[in-house]
Formats: structure tokens, C-alpha cells, sequence
């Protein structure tokens, strides 16, 4: 009987890891009451070549997506929108992952320097509008979920 509860307890433990892998990496942006405002499935552009591509000529993005840009060390990030065909919001966050700023509905195509003041470790690139709808702001925390980031210079 005991032999029989172990093997249950591993075979629930196997599902609950594989339904998390299966969800893939995800970003839950949470207020400062500890409530979560959303969570977005991330592809994570942690090296220079997929950092410079970004977003860029894609038609779409899922409501529920997003790309988590990750830098080695926090610096004043600097982004434009030359080839991005969607609008988006970028969510700046320093290297505690508390959001310092966002730059909301960032036009398509333009090429103008898009920034918030302060130094920013990871940059969350979602639909524009996004932040409006959800609630968005400084101050709030972003938390990993099925990944740790680890940049590439």
C-alpha cells in the first residue's frame, strides 16, 4: 500500500512538471499588493543576434505573448520600431525586475530612440495597449516562470 502511494505521489509529481515545461516560459507581471495583472508567454532574446531582431516583420502577436528581451548587466536601453509591422507597449524593468517605465503603443516602422529614465536589465515587448488594459504601471514586479534568464554578451 505504501509502495503503491509512492509511485502515485512520483506519477503526479511527472505531470505537474511536464504541464509546466509544456507552458513553456512565461512572464506574470504582479502589482505591488502581490495580485497579478497578467502572464504572458515569452519567447526570451537573450543574445546579442536575437536581441537585434526582436519582433521585427511579424504580422502578429497573440494577445497572451510577448518577447522578454534580457540584458547581461542593467544599462539605459535604448529600442526603436524600424521593421516591426505591430504596435507595441515596451515594459522596462531594472535588475530587481521592478518596472521603472513603460513606452506604450510604440508606433510601427519608426525609427525614433524609445527609452525610459533609469538603468533596465529586461525589456517586455507586448501588443500595444497591453499595459493600458491590464493595468500596467511602475512599480510593478515581473516574475520568470519556467526559466531563469541568462543573457549572452
Amino acid at each position: 500500500m505504501e509502495q503503491r502511494r509512492i509511485v502515485l505521489a512520483l506519477v503526479a509529481t511527472i505531470i505537474v512538471i511536464t504541464a509546466a515545461c509544456e507552458r513553456g516560459p512565461r512572464v506574470a507581471i504582479v502589482a505591488p499588493d502581490g495580485s497579478t495583472l497578467a502572464t504572458v508567454k515569452i519567447e526570451v532574446a537573450d543574445t546579442p543576434q536575437s536581441r537585434e531582431m526582436g519582433l521585427m516583420y511579424r504580422d502578429t502577436l497573440a494577445s497572451d505573448a510577448g518577447m522578454l528581451f534580457v540584458f547581461p548587466a542593467p544599462s539605459n536601453q535604448v529600442f526603436w520600431m524600424k521593421n516591426t509591422r505591430i504596435p507595441l507597449d515596451m515594459v522596462f524593468a531594472d535588475s530587481q525586475r521592478r518596472v521603472i517605465g513603460i513606452v506604450a503603443n510604440a508606433v510601427p516602422y519608426s525609427e525614433a530612440r524609445l527609452s525610459v529614465p533609469g538603468d533596465s536589465q529586461y525589456v517586455l515587448e507586448v501588443n500595444g495597449g497591453f499595459c493600458q488594459r491590464r493595468g500596467v504601471k511602475a512599480g510593478d514586479r515581473l516574475e520568470f516562470l519556467g526559466f531563469s534568464p541568462s543573457p549572452s554578451n
